[in-house]
C-alpha cells in the first residue's frame, strides 16, 4: 500500500488535524514518567543524542516517538547518529532544538520546537515536507505502475496456461468420444445375434 495520500498538501492544508498542530503549540517529554525527575532529565537528553524521543502535543493529546534522523538513514545502521540540524543542544542555553521529518496520516511533515532541558517541555509545530512528498509521491507512482504490470503479466501466464491446457485436453477428449461411439455399437450387434439366435429354434 502507499505510504501517502494522493494529495498531501491539500490534505494538511484543509484537515483540522494539521491545522491545529501545524501552529507552534506546547509539547511535552513523555519518556519514563515513573521515574525521579532527574532521570527522565537524563534520559530525554540520551536519547535525543541517540536520535529517538517521546513527546506529546499537549493541546490535542498526540504522543509521536520522534526518529531525530533524515529520512535516509531509515534503513541505515541504527548506531547512526543525528547532525545538529536534527539535534542542536547549542543554539541556545538549557534548551534542545529538535527536527524529525516523518509520514503522519499519509502526509510528509517534519516536527520542528525546542524543550527545555529542565522542564522537559517546550513549543514546537508540524511543517509541510515538500521535497520528500514529491518523492514520496513519485514512489508511490513506481509502485502503483510496478502492480499494474505484474497484473498483466500474472494474467497473461493465467490465459496461456488456459489455452495450453486446451490443446491438451482436446486431442484425449475426440480419441475418447471415438472410442465411446465404438463400444456403444458393440452390445446391440450381440443382442441382435442373440435374437437371431433365438428365432432360429
Amino acid at each position: 500500500m502507499p505510504r501517502v495520500v494522493p494529495d498531501q498538501r491539500s490534505k494538511f492544508e484543509s484537515e483540522e488535524f494539521f491545522r491545529k498542530l501545524s501552529r507552534e503549540c506546547e509539547v511535552r517529554y513523555t519518556g519514563y514518567r515513573d521515574r525521579p525527575i532527574e532521570e527522565r532529565q537524563m534520559r530525554f537528553q540520551t536519547g535525543c543524542r541517540d536520535g529517538r524521543s517521546d513527546v506529546a502535543f499537549v493541546a490535542t493529546g498526540t504522543n509521536l516517538s520522534l526518529q531525530l534522523l533524515s529520512p535516509q538513514s531509515d534503513n541505515v545502521s541504527s548506531r547512526a547518529q543525528p547532525g545538529q540540524e536534527f539535534v542542536d543542544f547549542e543554539r541556545e542555553a538549557g534548551k534542545v532544538f529538535l527536527q524529525a521529518p516523518m509520514i503522519l496520516n499519509g502526509v510528509c511533515v517534519t516536527w520542528r520546537g525546542w524543550v527545555d532541558l529542565q522542564r522537559l517541555d517546550g513549543m514546537a509545530c508540524l511543517q509541510f515536507d515538500e521535497e520528500r512528498a514529491r518523492a514520496e509521491d513519485l514512489l508511490a507512482q513506481q509502485n502503483i505502475e510496478e502492480s499494474r504490470r505484474r497484473t498483466r503479466e500474472f494474467e497473461h501466464r493465467e490465459r496461456q496456461h488456459r489455452e495450453d491446457m486446451q490443446h491438451v485436453i482436446s486431442p484425449f477428449r475426440d480419441k475418447t468420444e471415438l472410442h465411446g461411439s465404438s463400444v456403444s455399437t458393440q452390445p446391440r450387434n450381440n443382442c441382435e445375434a442373440d435374437v437371431n439366435m433365438l428365432s432360429t429354434y
